[in-house]
């Protein structure tokens, strides 16, 4: 069946890759109260000079106790981003910030190369419904992929079914999901609009292409799941009136049942708890639409309760049965045999298993395991064509294997490389599924598998300027400060001499069960092309080892993953890899929050800090949109213990007067509604008021852009050639230079 799963919406990891420069600079003060202007000199003498000048960020008389501790927030008002003042100093800053950008000498360069780079096909794994298989393709430039269909036959034509690029004006708006019915008739798809995670769902006849009149608005955390003529999926309220849509706390998720030809308003509610505000509320219905599936958070827990609804029992119309009654641990339906359904869940099981509950008889002495836990991390099961594949992490890598349904071992799906494989999804009548392959140097190819024979060829392969043969990846383990082994990839070129003078970008994420596997990116390539290295090790607080491994980067040792990102770097120094002057750390999210939570224990790290749209503030941030959500894993300053293990390592609260930081390039985007831009705008403002060294510390702030899904091609490549070349200037390298 297709794999229905409950997917929480956290921070989600960025695919963000920079790399830094040393810079040498002399500071001169200036007169203009708590401006400061920066003369900037750099190592090459080809490279010119020029200044920095901030501009003016009034500060505001605002403290807050949290049990007896004052902390001030001066720039308080920098939260609202509708105001007046805020958005005159966001305006200030960019010009400051691509004033700065425009008079680096190689920066056309590098978008002129990334743009030439960019410029191939790109696919995304297809979807067979009926006779006809869905794909999206990017052509190479096109701000957005385009969705289209083609009969599933040898030599068929593809045809465009929706093209997102004309959804906007400036293709800001994206194609956020597609939801088939069961049936091939419908298809439900999400727009998002300038990458705000508020979707709208609207319905497209598949048999006439013509849209229906149908559209439901105020939808987030959800899908759309088919049930006979409509289909289920959550919602909010409409925000009240004066209340911010991109930044208002989001509270009372709903479930409803859509049916087509309808208003919204005269959707079905299907569930809600009137006492609980916070939580996610989702529902969704097995192939057979035999079953619905309701899923529930707390807000205060990681995981979720599981219930269940038979469809084809008419006492059980306004009731769930309880499977799985506590919020601690993650569970997911992923398809039925029957009466019973395949449930994959760490309960008892911190490396995930699968196992089959009679909702009938659903104590666990009655569960039937399925496919035990192993040495590896279950990362997800495939119900289909009468198999399950399942997905295994090994060491950060990909490992996939076919078994019946009671769980026999029938054999494993052999893979190009050690790298990432992702997809398998189909339908219960499936004979042939298709997955995508990726490594660091192994652009994504999409391949077909055939269930019956165990066999893959290649459905599309990309053709792109650069030659994979030329580099190499090798991964690592090293000790972090408690003896934990971790493990790290390393990119480079072949050839490049371990000298300790490479340029050297570190990246990483740590947190909310995200797992960093190998990943193709074209824009990372510019950087390995001329000589860079990448590094991305796998932090705890990452789903690599699962939950103990995750749980180890929780509140309140979230001290570990920042422990594992110092070593890291102190290991790629000890290896002569590069030098503190030679390397850049990156992070977007929750990887923001661990670049800016280093920059502050450890500004001699690195030369260069790239932190991206990322949680700063951790003493507020459960009171904007959905970061309630992140209370399991953060904690909140609203308990007394938790807030004095936040307040240590806020980035925002522990920046200190009289200190050099790194070359800092803040990076976030004015429709972000899952990390609020005010995280970063605070962090920017405090961080020009409160360094005392030469290096820059700018904030680049993106027009009609969000968290970073949806964002268009234009602006990635305008983005990447920014930060590539913020990066090489201040590490006083000329990319281009002879």
């Amino acid at each position: 069946m297709r794999t229905f799963s409950f997917a929480l919406l956290a921070l989600t990891a960025l695919a963000a890759s920079c790399r830094s420069a040393a810079s040498e600079a002399e500071r001169e003060t200036s007169a203009a109260g708590n401006r400061s202007t920066f003369s900037t000199r750099r190592n090459g003498s080809d490279l010119p000079r020029f200044t920095v000048q901030y501009p003016q960020a009034h500060k505001v008389d605002v403290v807050d106790d949290y049990f007896g501790t004052p902390v001030a927030d001066p720039y308080r008002w920098l939260e609202d981003p509708d105001s007046p003042e805020t958005k005159a100093w966001v305006e200030e800053e960019n010009k400051v910030t691509f004033g700065y950008l425009e008079k680096i000498p190689f920066r056309n360069q590098i978008r002129d190369r990334l743009t030439k780079i960019w410029n191939y096909e790109r696919y995304s794994v297809p979807q067979q419904e009926g006779n006809q298989l869905y794909f999206s393709k990017n052509d190479g430039l096109q701000n957005q992929a385009v969705l289209y269909v083609q009969p599933n036959t040898d030599g068929a034509q593809p045809e465009v079914l929706l093209d997102p690029n004309k959804f906007s004006a400036d293709g800001t708006t994206a194609l956020a999901g597609t939801y088939f019915s069961n049936d091939h008739r419908y298809l439900a798809y999400a727009t998002s609009g300038g990458g705000s995670d508020w979707h709208q769902l609207k319905v497209l006849d598949l048999k006439n292409r013509q849209p229906l009149k149908d559209e439901l608005n105020w939808v987030k955390v959800s899908g759309a799941s088919w049930y006979k003529d409509g289909f289920f999926y959550s919602r909010y309220d409409a925000p009240k009136k004066g209340e911010h849509s991109l930044a208002g706390k989001n509270e009372f998720h709903k479930v409803y049942y859509h049916k087509l030809g309808t208003a919204q308003s005269a959707d079905k509610l299907v569930y809600e708890d009137k006492k609980m505000p916070l939580g996610f509320r989702m529902a969704g219905a097995t192939e057979d639409e035999r079953f619905l599936v309701l899923y529930l958070t707390d807000g205060k827990n990681d995981g979720n309760r599981l219930s269940v609804r038979d469809l084809t029992d008419p006492k059980q119309e306004h009731s769930f049965t309880t499977l799985i009654t506590s919020y601690a641990h993650n569970n997911s339906v992923i398809g039925n045999v029957g009466g019973q359904l395949l449930v994959m869940t760490n309960y008892k099981a911190p490396r995930y298993r699968l196992v089959a509950i009679d909702p009938k008889k659903p104590q666990e002495k009655n569960w039937k395991t399925i496919l035990p836990e192993s040495e590896n991390t279950l990362e997800g099961v495939s119900q289909v064509g009468g198999k399950l594949i399942a997905n295994y992490l090994k060491d950060a890598s990909s490992l996939v294997k076919v078994y019946d349904e009671k769980g026999t071992f029938l054999h494993d799906v052999a893979l190009p490389a050690i790298g990432t494989a992702a997809g398998f999804g189909g339908r219960h009548d499936a004979k042939e599924v298709y997955y995508a392959f990726t490594s660091f140097t192994y652009p994504t190819t999409i391949y077909k598998y055939d269930l019956a024979s165990n066999t893959s060829t290649v459905f599309r392969a990309p053709k792109v300027d650069v030659n994979p043969e030329d580099y190499m990846t090798n991964q690592v383990f090293f000790a972090s400060k408690d003896g934990t082994k971790i493990p790290m990839f390393i990119v480079r070129k072949k050839g490049v001499k371990l000298n300790g003078q490479n340029p050297t970008y570190l990246y990483a994420y740590g947190g909310f069960n995200v797992s960093l596997t190998p990943g193709f990116s074209v824009a990372r390539m510019l950087w390995l092309e001329n000589g860079g290295i990448l590094a991305i090790p796998n932090l705890r607080g990452g789903g690599e080892y699962g939950e103990e491994w995750h749980k180890a980067g929780m509140t309140p040792h979230k001290q570990n993953v920042f422990d594992d990102f110092i070593a890291a770097a102190e290991y790629l120094t000890v290896q002569e890899y590069t030098n503190p002057n030679r390397l850049a750390i990156a992070g977007g999210s929750n990887g923001g929050l661990l670049v800016g939570a280093i920059m502050t224990q450890r500004p001699d790290l690195a030369h260069v800090a790239f932190p991206a749209v990322g949680v700063m503030d951790m003493l507020r941030y459960q009171k904007f949109t959905i970061g309630w959500n992140w209370a399991p894993e953060y904690g909140t300053s609203d308990n007394y213990n938790q807030f004095q293990n936040l307040y240590r390592f806020s980035p925002l609260h522990n920046l200190k007067a009289g200190t050099t930081y790194p070359a800092t390039m803040i990076t976030t985007a004015d429709h972000d509604d899952r990390v609020v831009p005010a995280h970063s705008f605070k962090f920017a403002a405090t961080l020009q008021e409160k360094n005392a060294g030469p290096y820059p510390q700018l904030i680049r702030v993106d027009v009609n852009a969000g968290h970073g899904a949806g964002k268009s091609t234009a602006l990635q490549i305008q983005e990447w050639a920014d930060v590539w070349a913020f990066a090489y200037y201040n590490m006083g390298l000329n990319p281009y230079s002879n």
